[in-house]
């Protein structure tokens, strides 16, 4: 049976942008474009007029602005959007993903040709995501519902912001668990819920692999310090790994935890051929397998692909743990459902079921 198209509304305040986008998929006969919006007023009307299935949203709009939008659609009429957002706006784009924008995709804060075209490469690439997860797999209405009630405000919680005035006085121990994470699309809201759960108690270390553009894992590694006890940072080479630290993967490179004497340290280097996804979760969660052994959790949240699972397996044959994210949370379940079925998982638990075990690894 043939699927209908997928049918996109296009909202930005730049008549030229909306028409680019809109000729972008002239080319592709899965998208529809039903409509275009110059403001998040009038989407809003033809939201509840048309009834898309996928949203491309510019955050800086006259009269409703992209994040009063999308905190009125994720509680009436949840919609996966696609943001797109200039690169000098890194944060705009994180405070969006946690009101419950799908992914983003960012637009150079310069125009020129060579950029406009891969932007709408990433554009269509996203939009045909969502193409692929209606049905069975789609986003669920309450992971949207999660995100805009304001359980992933920006604001960090109480208890989080006791254990990071309290990390300053701690000093530096090898951590008794280190935790690897493989995660991308939907992966930087599931992060923020782990990382802010994580007490500044805690004796192990966080690395992650986040799919994720070069020029944001450094201000999202930020946000997540900002957030949590943990001390998170985008990582560099020969980083220092120890209790309470965090590490994010940088973009276009990838990271593996490597045995330096008596500790732990990073080694960031650049893809090699054979990696089939940059970063390369598997690279690290491998690397982990082997500094760790029993030590090790790997944990594969929410992504399209099946980045994670050879490294989900040698944590699994070292003696260590993996934990994949229930198809009820993960927004696109194709990682930790490709773990699933490789019969490399020994725990599945919905996020915050997550964010509480890592929390609660003792001491």
């Amino acid at each position: 049976m043939t699927q209908d198209p997928t049918r996109l509304l296009v909202v930005d305040d730049s008549a030229s942008n909306r028409r680019s986008i809109a000729e972008t998929f002239a080319a592709h006969s899965e998208v529809e474009v039903v409509a275009m919006a110059a403001d998040g007023d009038e989407a809003l009307r033809l939201v509840a007029l048309l009834k898309p299935d996928v949203i491309t949203l510019d955050l800086e709009m006259p009269r409703m602005d992209g994040f009063t939008f999308l905190r009125i659609l994720m509680s009436s009429t949840p919609t996966p959007v696609i943001v797109v957002s200039s690169y000098a706006h890194k944060e705009n784009v994180f405070k969006a993903l946690e009101l419950g924008a799908l992914d983003f995709v960012a637009r150079p804060t310069r125009p020129r040709v060579a950029g406009a075209m891969e932007v709408h490469e990433q554009i269509v690439q996203k939009v045909l995501l969502v193409r692929q997860l209606r049905g069975a797999t789609a986003p669920k209405a309450p992971f949207y519902r999660r995100r805009a009630s304001g359980s992933f405000g920006v604001e960090r919680p109480s208890t989080a912001i006791d254990s990071v005035a309290a990390r300053a006085q701690t000093s530096f121990a090898p951590p008794k668990h280190l935790v690897a994470i493989a995660s991308s699309t939907g992966g930087p809201s599931a992060l923020l819920e782990i990382f802010d759960k994580v007490p500044g108690t805690t004796a192990a270390a966080i690395v992650v692999a986040q799919h994720m553009p070069d020029k944001f894992t450094r201000a999202f590694a930020d946000r997540l310090d900002r957030r949590s006890a943990v001390r998170t940072k985008e990582a560099k080479d020969g980083d220092r790994v120890g209790r309470l630290t965090g590490f994010v993967c940088p973009g276009h490179k990838c990271m593996e935890v490597v045995q330096s004497r008596l500790d732990f340290r990073i080694s960031v280097s650049l893809p090699k051929p054979k990696d089939r996804y940059v970063p390369s979760a598997d690279r690290l969660l491998r690397s982990v397998a082997r500094v760790a052994g029993s030590r090790a959790i790997g944990v594969i949240l929410t992504g399209m692909g099946d980045d994670g699972v050879l490294g989900a397996r040698a944590i699994r044959d070292a003696g260590g743990l993996v934990v994949a994210e229930s198809q009820e949370t993960a927004v696109v379940y194709g990682m930790p459902g490709a773990a699933v079925r490789a019969g490399v998982v020994q725990k599945v638990l919905a996020l915050p079921q997550i964010a509480d075990f890592i929390a609660s690894l003792p001491n």
